[in-house]
């Protein structure tokens, strides 16, 4: 599988799943990741914590192919591999920036993914339907 695509990010470690930590503002509704106690639209101190969307749409994408600066990026052992990063666009409206998986970036535009991964920054790969149609 290629490669290529902050932190209110966690892995619940009752469950290992991932999870997206947003905030939603009580009092005009507006939804934000990171997290944050202050509404990023109405500038008032009364967000509250909301678990997100765990998959969602691309809504664009650009494909990383040379090596990040250093730090903070730590590149692997056995050297750099092109990765796409992207906005995958969530039931909530918003737009949250993520590396994403996929064997074909050609395909990446519009394709519905799924949270796999939060640490260090959010990780969606590509829903891939099984033999019966079903997402995998």
């Amino acid at each position: 599988m290629t490669t290529v695509g902050g932190s209110s990010a966690v892995n619940d470690i009752d469950t290992q799943t991932a999870v997206l930590r947003g905030s939603e503002c009580t009092e005009c509704k507006t939804v934000a990741f990171p997290a944050s106690t202050l509404c990023s639209r109405c500038a008032t101190p009364t967000a509250r914590p909301v678990a997100l969307s765990t998959s969602g749409e691309v809504w664009a994408y650009t494909v990383q192919r040379f090596p990040p600066k250093s730090p903070p990026y730590v590149p692997p052992a056995d050297g750099f591999v092109p990765f796409a990063v992207g906005y995958v666009h969530l039931a909530e409206g918003i737009k949250i920036e993520a590396v994403l998986e996929t064997d074909d970036v050609d395909a990446l535009h519009g394709a519905r993914v799924h949270l796999t991964a939060t640490v260090p920054v959010p990780r969606f790969s590509v829903h891939r339907p099984t033999s019966n149609g079903a997402d995998r």
